[in-house]
């Protein structure tokens, strides 16, 4: 099945949360946790791969286009 990333504005969010329900607590958690997470602080490579695992990083996109290619994900 076809998976896709929809944008949407902190805004928006909060509106569809709120749709849904969702506590106004839980509302705010989330919408600072992804605020953080899409703000671009999260987008470079760090050397924690390297210090744990003895090989150099790669970023998620190589890694998604890797898998997918190996047939990983194939039903």
């Amino acid at each position: 099945r076809e998976v896709r990333y929809v944008q949407v504005s902190g805004e928006q969010f909060k509106s569809m949360l709120a749709e849904e329900h969702v506590p106004d607590e839980i509302v705010l958690l989330l919408t600072d946790l992804f605020t953080k997470v899409l703000d671009g602080r999260n987008s470079h490579l760090t050397d924690g791969v390297k210090r744990a695992l003895g090989r150099e990083p790669r970023d998620f996109a190589e890694y998604a286009r890797n898998t997918a290619a190996a047939g990983v994900w194939r039903i």
